[in-house]
């Protein structure tokens, strides 16, 4: 028999690294859909509208929200950011499991109106390597990556909303981790196990 379709809700700061190892895991179980977010900001030089994201103006955005087309919505660093809930909804209806790759405001949205969502955080494995990783972008202007720190340590406090944190430190083995927390195996990345709490409120602290 098989398992019934699932939505997962993936957050994560800036430059955890979580857009890599979202692709990692579409690619790996490519039985899953990902859902393709609105938003309001400019496409980068390496991003296709409607494979990375689904560009829209700003007005465009909020005639959407107003119309309760949006399964939740974010304002993040000044862009908008949505997920259409017609698309969601169709993806599961038609038995397939979906992956939201999403920032902790709205996996807060997500988990009200579906709770029975499967919610994981993506965890840098220290700050000065989220620094270093950002950097190395080369995508960002100095100011931009300080605030980007200051907005990761923010987000980082959510950790404990979400029913599992993956430290993203080796990129093969944060992978394994994430198809396990989806195939309902990961109890060593459960935000209940003890020796995982104690390994994020070092990175946090």
């Amino acid at each position: 028999m098989s398992k019934p379709a699932r939505l997962y809700v993936i957050a994560a700061p800036s430059g955890a690294g979580k857009t890599t190892l979202v692709r990692a895991l579409v690619t790996n179980n490519p039985e899953l859909r990902f859902s393709i977010s609105y938003t309001t900001r400019k496409k980068r030089r390496n991003e296709a509208d409607g494979v990375d994201y689904l560009f829209v103006t700003k007005r465009e955005f909020e005639r959407l929200r107003e119309r309760g087309e949006l399964l939740e919505s974010a304002d993040v660093f000044d862009n908008l950011y949505g997920t259409s809930r017609a698309q969601v909804r169709e993806h599961l209806d038609n038995g397939r499991s979906v992956v939201l790759e999403i920032d902790w405001q709205g996996a807060q949205q997500v988990r009200e109106s579906m709770p029975e969502c499967v919610s994981i955080f993506i965890m840098p494995p220290s700050l000065d390597e989220l620094e270093r990783r950002l950097r190395n972008r080369r995508t960002d202007s100095p100011e931009v990556i300080a605030r980007r720190l200051r907005d990761a340590r923010a987000d980082m406090a959510h950790w404990d909303e979400f029913d599992h944190v993956i430290i993203n430190d080796d990129l093969d083995q944060a992978v394994a981790d994430l198809e396990a927390a989806l195939g309902g195996e990961g109890t060593s990345t459960s935000t209940e196990n003890v020796a995982l709490r104690r390994a994020v409120s070092r990175i946090v602290t």
